[in-house]
């Protein structure tokens, strides 16, 4: 009985010792998911659902501060650096955040960059009529390069605006004489300089050496050494839409005498639409017709006067950006971009938690049916609406969802620009489209700063005008996720205030 009852005791002490030592149940290892911008981490929050104990979700851009001016901590970093999950724009405005995956912990880090899943969709800042303009922008003469413009703003040219003799710069490609530039534009782009080099020596890929202008009558000279002429009819302009959103104006020609051996059909871009003198051009051509002209956006021959040396161009290009515009990185305001992009981060949490995959699916088929339903009242409420132009007085980061509803816009800053305060020559633009558009409703992002606005009312016509706002979902605050603040009730408030604007 005694040998029994000693049995028991040590049965009983062995089990309790495995109970101290044994993990609880709930201890499982969770998933961590890491994202910089309030969309990204409320779509997670939706898709997640019923199974959020299996997920450690962190939103780093919590405290108001956005995109543009976000800068990691050290504890940042090392967040991601531990993530299993980690979700960036993937724009300009963080590119920090490549270097973070570069350098994470875990190397089996899942890493969702929103750009790249969106591909194709991905368009081009742009700069509309009236807009504050950067820097990059080059003065060429009294006119300046554009990369958007109203189709009745372009006028008519004549081949004297390229009068004089001009250079290919495609062997200065091959002996590596321009290397330089790669190299100074890899240190600020998106491409190594070998990729840049690559790029460029496509682009300009041509055999003719030289080509001389004058009046109408322009003269090739080959490598071959062969050199040939015509006189060549203005025929017109055509728009050229560009896949990244943006165009230009591509001036025609046609030779008179189609039998000289000189190129029959040829087009010039010089990202100008007005009459001026060019630093530099784009000559594309053709011998059977201006349809015929292939890989407009890959093949762009381009020439150089013929007094500048190799040094110089080099210098030229290492500043030039035309071919290498920023991305527009304000993608989640797009309901449809939002449901692609939803369909990653659920490929995701189901790849790294795969018995929970079937309720991931579930909720994201169920937001994005909802995404879906909000999708179509845009669509209805555009429809109805007799005005189709919106009037931001303020930075316009909404070119995503215009597009998608077919609305045209006017504003002070492009999206990402980092001015608050307009000119007196903006201002009276925006003043003056107001009354020539006969607005009611001018509109601003989110924020206090209304000063912009106020100044456009007082300088138009129209003096009782509303002023209504429509949030990025740039800067969400801890505060008011906590208040009940989400990406779908803000874009359907933002879908009032927009009913309004319109």
């Amino acid at each position: 009985m005694k040998l029994n009852k000693l049995f028991l005791a040590i049965s009983v002490f062995f089990m309790l010792g495995l109970a101290v030592f044994a993990k609880p149940a709930t201890s499982a290892k969770k998933i961590k998911v890491v994202t910089t911008i309030f969309p990204e981490y409320d779509w997670v929050k939706e898709i997640v659902g019923e199974k959020a104990d299996n997920v450690e979700l962190t939103l780093l851009m919590r405290n108001g501060v956005d995109l543009h001016s976000y800068q990691p901590s050290i504890k940042d970093i090392a967040k991601i650096s531990d993530a299993d999950i980690f979700i960036f724009v993937g724009g300009e405005s963080d590119e920090w955040a490549e270097d973070a995956v570069k350098n994470a912990k875990n190397k089996s880090l899942k890493v969702i960059n929103l750009l790249e899943v969106l591909g194709d969709k991905v368009k081009n800042e742009e700069i509309v009529e009236g807009m504050e303009h950067d820097e990059e922008e080059h003065e060429h003469s009294h006119s300046k390069e554009v990369s958007t413009f109203e189709d009745s703003d372009v006028e008519d040219r004549s081949l004297a605006d390229w009068a004089g003799d001009w250079q290919s710069p495609y062997p200065f490609v091959l002996s590596g004489e321009l290397d330089e530039a790669w190299e100074e534009k890899a240190e600020d782009g998106k491409k190594s300089a070998a990729e840049y080099k690559e790029y460029y020596a496509k682009g300009y890929k041509t055999d003719i050496k030289s080509l001389s202008i004058s009046g109408d009558k322009i003269t090739y000279t080959y490598d071959s050494g062969k050199t040939v002429s015509a006189q060549y009819k203005y025929t017109g302009f055509y728009i050229q839409h560009w896949s990244g959103g943006t165009k230009a104006a591509m001036y025609r020609f046609v030779a008179v005498d189609k039998n000289t051996g000189a190129p029959v059909f040829i087009e010039i871009n010089d990202h100008m639409i007005e009459s001026a003198k060019a630093e530099h051009f784009h000559l594309r051509m053709s011998n059977t017709g201006f349809d015929d002209i292939v890989d407009v956006e890959t093949s762009f021959p381009t020439f150089f006067p013929s007094s500048m040396s190799a040094s110089e161009i080099a210098e030229h290009l290492a500043g030039h950006h035309h071919h290498e515009e920023e991305k527009d990185e304000h993608v989640w305001l797009s309901l449809s971009n939002a449901m692609v992009l939803c369909d990653s981060i659920c490929d995701a949490l189901s790849e790294k938690d795969a018995k929970s995959a079937s309720v991931y699916k579930k909720n994201a088929a169920s937001y994005k049916a909802k995404l879906s339903a909000l999708d179509k009242k845009y669509k209805v409420a555009v429809s109805n609406a007799k005005n189709k132009t919106l009037l931001f007085a303020d930075r316009f980061p909404f070119r995503y969802l215009a597009d998608d509803y077919g609305l045209s816009y006017y504003a002070a800053f492009a999206g990402c620009h980092a001015e608050t305060e307009a000119s007196f020559k903006t201002i009276v633009f925006l003043s003056n489209k107001v009354d020539e558009l006969s607005l009611s409703t001018i509109c601003k992002i989110e924020g206090k700063n209304d000063r912009i606005a106020k100044a456009v009312i007082a300088n138009s016509k129209t003096k009782n005008l509303k002023i209504v706002t429509i949030d990025s979902l740039q800067s969400t605050t801890d505060k008011q996720i906590k208040k009940g603040t989400t990406y779908l009730n803000t874009m359907e408030k933002n879908l009032e205030a927009l009913k309004q604007a319109l």
